[in-house]
């Protein structure tokens, strides 16, 4: 029976069961043996092991930098999506967040940013665009519109660094409740240029809708965050 499961089994997928024995218990950061020398080890095509590596690299296992090798990856940091802003959830791990600004505007609304945001197609909405960072890598792209416009925005949001905090404490908006919604997708083009990773990398893209007490939405957020580096964690208290 072992024999035949043995056969049926892929054998980059046998190979990246070993890899995933050889790097255990090793520190993040531990560089891994090149291609050749694994496909020598464990006798097999170099074709082998490239596949069980990107797999290892797709899902958070293994990390690769162009030109310095294969290493292994830190942990993936685990995100805890409710009525946090990415920064507090960071910052409740113990983890330095931070943010690049890419683009801060008003503009007028289209239709889809409309109808999600509640406004008249063309009323003015702030679109915000930046990448998210943990400990100084960057983690996720995010575009997030809000409607109207918020006066001295841009040197408010660099005191704090929290879009929620700022609302909540400058403009008088408080967030009450959210709806997430996750799908996968792989990185294109802008995704490697922006976030530093390869074409074809694993995305958990999030659209959030966010509310205030009376219902009406004051945020609606796209964040295109690194498969190999997140995973998403979601608590419901119940009600009994």
């Amino acid at each position: 029976m072992s024999s035949e499961v043995e056969h049926a089994t892929p054998k980059y997928y046998l190979l990246k069961t070993e890899v995933l024995g050889l790097i255990a218990g090793l520190q993040p950061g531990t560089l891994i043996p090149t291609e050749r020398a694994l496909a020598e080890k464990y006798t097999t095509s170099r074709t082998t092991v490239r596949q069980a590596i990107s797999e290892l690299v797709a899902e958070g296992k293994l990390g690769r930098i162009q030109g310095h090798g294969t290493f292994v990856a830190p942990p993936k940091v685990t995100h805890l999506r409710q009525l946090t802003s990415f920064s507090d959830d960071a910052r409740s791990q113990g983890l330095r967040p931070d943010s690049t600004l890419v683009a801060l505007d008003v503009l007028r609304s289209d239709a889809e940013v409309a109808a999600h945001l509640g406004v008249d197609q063309g009323d003015p909405v702030t679109r915000l665009e930046r990448i998210r960072l943990i400990e100084g890598e960057p983690l996720a792209h995010e575009i997030a519109w809000l409607p109207g416009r918020l006066p001295r925005f841009k040197s408010n949001l660099a005191t704090t660094g929290s879009l929620y905090s700022v609302l909540a404490d400058v403009y008088g908006v408080k967030v009450a409740d959210v709806e997430d919604t996750v799908e996968t997708s792989l990185a294109g083009p802008a995704d490697v240029r922006l976030l530093g990773i390869e074409m074809g990398t694993p995305l958990l893209v999030v659209h959030r809708l966010a509310r205030d007490a009376a219902g009406a939405p004051v945020e609606w957020t796209r964040s295109a965050f690194r498969g190999d580096r997140f995973r998403f964690v979601s608590r419901v208290k119940s009600g009994g």
